[in-house]
C-alpha cells in the first residue's frame, strides 16, 4: 500500500515535469500583483487540464484579484470586482470560466462581453491558450467582420463566446447564437460597456440569457451606471475592491511643458534619450494619429498607427504585428486604451493630454502591465495646465516635471531584475 501511495505521488508530480513552460520572467514586480495571501493555483481545486494551461501560459501564482475572485466565481456567486488595469483581471474570470465549462456539451455555456474588437481578439486568444488541454471551443465575434463566418462557426460546437455587444446581440436576435444554456456572463471593462453608447444593447443581451445565469463584472472604475446595472441584473454579488489608489505602482509619471509646435521636436528628443522597448503614443483625434505617425516615420523611427476609422482587417494586422514586436512605436487614438496587454510596452507618451481622468488612467495603464515597471510622459501645453492639475487631484497621483535624465531602473527591465533586491517602488 505504501508503494502504491508513493507511485501515486510520483504520478501527481510527473505531469508538471512534462509541461512546456515559457522562459521565466525575472522582471521586478510591484505589490499591485505580489501583495497576496500566498495561495497557489492548485489550492483552488482546479482540474489538472486547467492547471496545465495556466502554467504553460507562464502564470506561476495568482495575483490579488485572482486570489479574491476565483474561489467565489467557482462557487457560482455573482461578482462585482474593482481592480487596476494590468493586474490579472482576465485570469480572474477566465480560469473559473474554463473550469466550469463542460466540453462534452455542444451548448454555448459562457459569454464574455468586451468593448473593443482588439480586446475581444486578445481575450479569446488567452482563453484558447489556457483551455487548450480541456477541449473547449472559443469564438471571438465582433462588428466589422463577415457575419457569414460567424454563422458557419456557430453551426459547429462553441462553448465560449467573446464578443462586442452589438454583434452578439445581432446573432442572438437572429437565433444564430443560441444562449439558452449560457449560465455565465462576464462584463470586462464594465464601466465602458455600461456607458450610454452600449448600455441598452447590454441590457437586451442580459434579458435573453437564463434567469439563473451568473454575472461577473470587472472594472477599474465604478460609475453610477455600474451600480444601476448591479441592482437590475445581479443577485447579491460578492464585492471586491482592490483600489486603494487608482494608478499602477510601477508606472512613473512625468510631464514636459511645451508649446504645440515644439511637440514633435520634444518627441524626437525623447526617442533619442529613452531606452524604449516598445512605446504607445496617444493622440486625441484620428487625423492627428495619422499626421504624427507620418512625422515619426520621416524622422527615421519605425512606427505603426491604429484608430477606429481603419478597416477591421488593417486594424487586426497592425495589432498582431505590434504585439509580435515587428515595430517599436505605435501611434493611436483612445481605441487602444482598454485592456490591451502588450508586456513589451515600457513607455507611454501622451502626445495630446487627455481631457478625462478616466482616459488618462487607462492610457498610462498600457505600460507597467502585471506589476512591471513603466514610464508615462505627458506633453503639456499652456491650455492643458489646469487639466493636468485637475486629473492629478481626481486620481490622487503625482505627475512630476520631467528631469534632465530619467533613471533607467524606473522602466527598463534589465536595469531592475527581480533578484536585484527589494523593489524600490514599494519601499
Amino acid at each position: 500500500m505504501a508503494a502504491n501511495m508513493q507511485k501515486s505521488q510520483e504520478a501527481n508530480g510527473d505531469w508538471k515535469n512534462k509541461l512546456k513552460l515559457p522562459p521565466k520572467d525575472n522582471r521586478v514586480k510591484t505589490s499591485d500583483v505580489t501583495s497576496t495571501k500566498g495561495l497557489s493555483f492548485e489550492e483552488f481545486c482546479l482540474k489538472r487540464n486547467v492547471l496545465m494551461g495556466i502554467y504553460e501560459k507562464g502564470w506561476e501564482s495568482p495575483s490579488p484579484i485572482q486570489e479574491a475572485s476565483i474561489p467565489v466565481a467557482l462557487s457560482g456567486r455573482d461578482i462585482l470586482a474593482r481592480a487596476k488595469n494590468g493586474t490579472g483581471k482576465s485570469g480572474a474570470y477566465l480560469i473559473p470560466l474554463i473550469e466550469r465549462v463542460d466540453p462534452n456539451s455542444d451548448k454555448v455555456q459562457a459569454l464574455v462581453l468586451v468593448p473593443t474588437r482588439e480586446l475581444a481578439l486578445q481575450t479569446s486568444q488567452i482563453c484558447i491558450e489556457m483551455g487548450k488541454h480541456c477541449g473547449i471551443k472559443v469564438l471571438a465575434t465582433t462588428g466589422g467582420t463577415d457575419l457569414r463566418d460567424d454563422i458557419l462557426r456557430l453551426d459547429k460546437t462553441v462553448h465560449v463566446i467573446v464578443a462586442t455587444p452589438g454583434r452578439i446581440l445581432d446573432l442572438i436576435t437572429k437565433d444564430i447564437a443560441k444562449v439558452d444554456s449560457c449560465n455565465m456572463l462576464v462584463l470586462d471593462e464594465a464601466d465602458k460597456l455600461l456607458s450610454d453608447f452600449f448600455k441598452r444593447v447590454v441590457d437586451s443581451i442580459v434579458r435573453k440569457l437564463p434567469v439563473s445565469r451568473q454575472v461577473l463584472l470587472y472594472s477599474a472604475t465604478f460609475p453610477q451606471s455600474v451600480m444601476v446595472f448591479m441592482k437590475e441584473h445581479m443577485k447579491n454579488p460578492h464585492e471586491i475592491n482592490l483600489m486603494e489608489e487608482l494608478t499602477l505602482k510601477g508606472v512613473t509619471q512625468y510631464y514636459a511643458f511645451v508649446a504645440e509646435k515644439q511637440k514633435v521636436h520634444c518627441l524626437n528628443t525623447l526617442f533619442s534619450k529613452l531606452q524604449i522597448n516598445q512605446s504607445i503614443i496617444f493622440c486625441n483625434s484620428t487625423q492627428r494619429v495619422e499626421l504624427l505617425a507620418k512625422k515619426i516615420t520621416d524622422l527615421g523611427y519605425s512606427c505603426f498607427y491604429i484608430h477606429a476609422r481603419m478597416n477591421q482587417e488593417h486594424r487586426n494586422r497592425v495589432f498582431h504585428d505590434f504585439r509580435k514586436g515587428l515595430c517599436r512605436n505605435l501611434v493611436c487614438s483612445d481605441l487602444f486604451t482598454r485592456g490591451i496587454d502588450i508586456q513589451a510596452v515600457n513607455v507611454v507618451i501622451n502626445f495630446d493630454f487627455p481631457r478625462m481622468a478616466e482616459t488618462y488612467l487607462h492610457r498610462i495603464g498600457r505600460s507597467g502591465r502585471y506589476g512591471h515597471l513603466g514610464l508615462a510622459i505627458n506633453l503639456i501645453t499652456y491650455d492643458d495646465r489646469y487639466n493636468l492639475k485637475r486629473i492629478e487631484e481626481q486620481l490622487t497621483t503625482d505627475i512630476k516635471p520631467i528631469p534632465q535624465t530619467i533613471d533607467k531602473a524606473l522602466y527598463v527591465a534589465e536595469f531592475h531584475q527581480a533578484d536585484g533586491g527589494k523593489d524600490e517602488k514599494d519601499q
